[in-house]
């Protein structure tokens, strides 16, 4: 992957922080359950896993098999989110994952996450990291990434500018919503990559966060 060649600054009053990919890699996981899934609807597993990722798993659903009634989707996504919880065999911290959210204590931030209340508590547990205290999830929102919903009600919550905000996302899905939203994006990791956001990193030990005099976060890249 090609990561950002020389030490990069960003300035902020609030971070927007995506959980699978980003805080925690839950890849094991997504894999075993949606390639179950792929294998009793006759798709093709991997052309399955280009699209699952950074959506919530209707939305997945609805791009897959666009003939199927949502009511279906939505009934098939509630038994895999409980399949999901259920499974965190694999499930760890994103490298330096743990250090960055220590280091935005105080800070003003908020998870956005694709996962429901009980997913995302179950993840950020297994991985050994503490949740946000303003989290939006699954039930906060009416459309799922890629619509930007996700992120301008994170902002809203914390109470800043959608445009000083910035996303720490991983997906394609996740990176257009931070875009939509009109938010610089930090892409992390391999899938980042490929989706054109401000800064990439390899993963969250590149990244050390700092409190300004003036209010600011600065966001060092390196």
């Amino acid at each position: 992957m090609t990561v950002t060649a020389v030490p990069t600054v960003l300035t902020a009053r609030a971070l927007l922080l995506d959980m699978d990919g980003t805080l925690v890699n839950s890849d094991a996981v997504v894999e075993r359950i949606w390639r179950r899934w792929a294998e009793r609807h006759g798709l093709d597993a991997d052309e399955v896993m280009k699209v699952v990722h950074g959506r919530q798993g209707h939305a997945s659903m609805a791009v897959l098999l666009p003939d199927r009634p949502m009511e279906q989707n939505h009934a098939d996504n509630a038994r895999m989110l409980a399949e999901e919880t259920a499974d965190t065999d694999g499930v760890v911290e994103v490298p330096g994952a743990a250090e960055f959210l220590a280091s935005l204590n105080g800070l003003p931030h908020a998870l956005v996450t694709s996962a429901d209340v009980p997913l995302s508590a179950a993840r950020m547990a297994a991985a050994g990291l503490p949740l946000p205290r303003v989290r939006i999830t699954a039930e906060s929102v009416g459309a799922s990434k890629p619509d930007p919903e996700g992120f301008l009600k994170g902002a809203a919550e914390l109470g800043i500018a959608p445009a000083d905000c910035v996303v720490f996302e991983d997906s394609a899905a996740g990176i257009a919503a931070g875009r939509a939203a009109g938010m610089r994006v930090v892409g992390v990791g391999p899938r980042a990559d490929f989706h054109e956001p401000d800064v990439v990193v390899r993963d969250l030990t590149q990244v050390r966060v700092e409190a300004t005099v003036d209010g600011t976060i600065r966001i060092c890249v390196r």
